[in-house]
């Protein structure tokens, strides 16, 4: 990716929202509006992935609400950001589950913990969600222990209860993870992904945007799906030198260069990075002057989605650092996201979707 990147210089950190980026115009956006994703719900107020989470999100703006995927022994797809619990539930304190804890590679990386696979559903149902950054979140540890974990059917229902009251369609933005793992064990996802949409009347009408890591999943659900009106296929990248983990000889900078953004464009609809591909950093720490991803992803007909915004300080670019580094810096992290707005992005996700309407409705 790196010879793909105009890098002017660190000076460029101190341009202003609206000034010009360094002789390289924004590319037009290519939807008809900024497109406001809540990472996980709203995690930065609440747990991830909770039910307190997500109203949160769809109270303050969230266009689209995130469920990450895995699965259940039972063959249940369950909300969690990882198959290990060990963070994010308060399995390590429950003594009647000590037994299934183990270590296992996931995606070539080694992991103990507690595993969604090696629970049934009604296993996972007696656990309790927890924050999973307490020391920078401590806030959220208020509710530790009031929620449950999610199926994907129940926030589906959840969805559309909200659109239904608040009178507007609430998107879904789901994440089939670790599709590659669960199909060796003999579980495979995207099938029993195909079956809950088709089952639910609100998954016709409603903006879903279906995401992955890996590629071949989304080609597979591609040729399933057709192109429905409602649906679009995010393909998310890494990384230039990390690589999909089905296939194992190209990497992400392979997939984004411009000619790999056109392939993509053959089965997704949507490319998304992180955030420093499309604005990085210098060795300062602040922002450079905006690559070329944009302006390839829109020449291949391409969304520009990228993840993720985190209000803290220490989440942000030095630009716009002010406080401790763990300190919510709302100012700060509006005037990041306006920045990353006006190099033409087409959405972004946050974990604070409040202050990203904010970054959205006062953008130029």
């Amino acid at each position: 990716m790196a010879t793909r990147r105009d890098v002017i210089g660190a000076a460029a950190g101190a341009m202003t929202l609206g000034a010009p980026l360094l002789g390289r115009a924004a590319p037009a956006r290519l939807s008809a509006k900024v497109e406001l994703f809540g990472h996980r719900g709203a995690p930065a107020l609440r747990p991830e992935h909770t039910l307190a989470s997500y109203a949160r999100a769809i109270a303050d703006g969230a266009d689209y609400i995130e469920p990450d995927l895995v699965i259940t022994r039972d063959g249940v797809l369950v909300i969690r950001h990882e198959n290990n619990m060990v963070e994010t539930t308060d399995v390590k304190t429950r003594p009647e589950f000590a037994h299934p804890k183990t270590t296992k590679t996931i995606d070539g990386e080694k992991q103990t913990g507690w595993f969604t696979e090696d629970f049934t559903l009604a296993e996972l149902k007696t656990l309790r969600a927890v924050e999973r950054l307490p020391a920078i979140r401590k806030a959220n540890t208020a509710y530790d222990g009031e929620f449950q974990i999610l199926t994907f059917e129940e926030m589906i229902d959840f969805a559309a209860a909200m659109a239904a009251t608040r009178g507007r369609d609430i998107g879904l933005v789901p994440e089939i993870k670790h599709s590659t793992y669960f199909a060796s064990i003999g579980q495979p996802m995207e099938d029993r992904f195909l079956n809950v949409l088709a089952s639910h009347k609100y998954m016709n009408r409603a903006p879903v945007e279906i995401q992955s890591f890996e590629v071949n999943n989304l080609k597979y659900l591609r040729t399933r799906l057709g192109r429905p009106k409602n649906v679009r296929l995010m393909q998310l990248v890494g990384e230039g030198k990390q690589s999909p983990v089905d296939i194992p000889g190209r990497t992400f900078g392979d997939l984004t260069s411009a000619d790999g953004m056109k392939e993509i464009g053959k089965y997704a609809d949507v490319v998304a990075p992180p955030t420093r591909s499309v604005i990085p950093l210098g060795k300062d720490g602040k922002l450079l002057a905006p690559t070329a991803f944009v302006a390839d992803a829109h020449a291949a007909g391409l969304l520009v989605h990228i993840w993720t915004f985190r209000p803290e300080n220490l989440f942000l670019a030095a630009d716009f650092r002010s406080g401790a580094p763990t300190e919510r810096n709302t100012a700060g992290s509006v005037a990041e996201m306006r920045r990353y707005i006006a190099a033409g992005i087409d959405g972004f996700f946050s974990d604070d979707p409040g202050l990203g309407r904010l970054a959205i409705d006062g953008a130029a």
